[in-house]
């Protein structure tokens, strides 16, 4: 969904660390973080493998925002019995001033959500690395913000190093019907620059309604989830309920489970340790999502394959090292 890291749901990038923070509790929310990150993408593609739900991608997406409404509304009531789990404070916008924010999240999550129904498990987790460097040329062509120049090197290994495993994994699955075909590919580019446009909007969303991400996240997710369940009915793409076994009710319960998890435990990460750290745990989780997809696929990875996803984690690691250090400096 977003970060948003993830085929799951909306990103939640948050506040700024909050002093004195107990490491235990830190590292509790991170292995939280990563575990169901993890969890939910592999649950999700094993979901979409499944005739009743491959195509009712409006709804499973609509599913999801509004558990994530419900999440933030729990972290955000006043009432007397949840006062003590209270995160941050409820605000409120209109349909018109909130609509393309909530409409470009769900754009994101449903062109990502498609492509993981028809990419490898790898290729489907690298291609999000691209995000930074089309949010960069955004920034740039847009509002001629910049980044530092080392940083920007940075970013040429990375795009060739998803290119270069585009290729690789594409041309695999000419050959043997698997692993990841042109249609997912394209779905995967057009989410990570559908994504990219929502980064961009949520600082100026920030700006124009006074919010922070996570009140815009609240506020927005519940208009997202009802468009998509509208579409959805619209479309006639409805999972075939009669159909569900008692496995595949499982693997949706748990889905939403880790929607939820994932985004209470990214709020309580950057909301702990801050953005950056929010940043090196995404490396960490793009790292193991590659490397547990190639375990479990079943076929051999192509040397393409390895070289492209190494290149594009060494540079998007190299990005986020250059982006602190010499952007500090200025």
């Amino acid at each position: 969904m977003a970060n948003k890291d993830e085929a799951s749901g909306p990103l939640l990038p948050l506040h700024t660390p909050a002093p004195a923070v107990r490491p235990s509790s830190l590292l509790f929310w991170i292995l939280m973080n990563i575990i169901s990150t993890v969890a939910i993408v592999f649950i999700n593609k094993s979901i979409f493998a499944s005739p009743a739900f491959n195509q009712a991608q409006f709804i499973f997406a609509s599913f999801h925002f509004l558990l994530t409404y419900f999440l933030l509304s729990l972290l955000s009531s006043s009432h007397s019995l949840l006062v003590r789990i209270k995160q941050f404070e409820r605000r409120s916008a209109s349909i018109r001033s909130i609509f393309p924010l909530a409409a470009s999240m769900s754009l994101s999550v449903i062109f990502l959500n498609t492509s993981l129904a028809f990419c490898s498990v790898p290729f489907y987790q690298t291609v999000r690395v691209l995000l930074t460097p089309v949010v960069a040329m955004i920034n740039y062509t847009l509002f001629a913000k910049s980044i530092p120049r080392q940083a920007a090197y940075m970013l040429v290994p990375t795009c060739a190093g998803v290119a270069y495993m585009a290729y690789s994994d594409t041309k695999a699955a000419g050959r043997t019907g698997r692993s990841t075909s042109l249609f997912g590919a394209f779905f995967a580019l057009t989410g990570v620059f559908v994504s990219s446009i929502y980064t961009v909007w949520i600082g100026s969303y920030h700006k124009k309604l006074e919010m922070t991400s996570t009140q815009l996240l609240h506020s927005q997710s519940l208009l997202g989830g009802a468009m998509l369940a509208v579409l959805g009915v619209l479309s006639g793409k409805i999972p075939d309920f009669a159909a569900f076994d008692a496995h595949l009710w499982q693997m949706v319960f748990w889905s939403g489970m880790c929607a939820s998890l994932l985004n209470l435990s990214q709020f309580r990460v950057i909301g702990m340790a801050g953005p950056v750290a929010g940043t090196v745990v995404g490396h960490v989780k793009t790292i193991c999502i590659v490397l547990i997809g190639w375990s479990v696929s079943g076929q051999a990875v192509s040397h393409g394959s390895i070289i492209g996803i190494l290149v594009a984690i060494t540079g998007i690691v190299a990005y986020t090292a250059a982006e602190r250090h010499y952007g500090s400096t200025k």
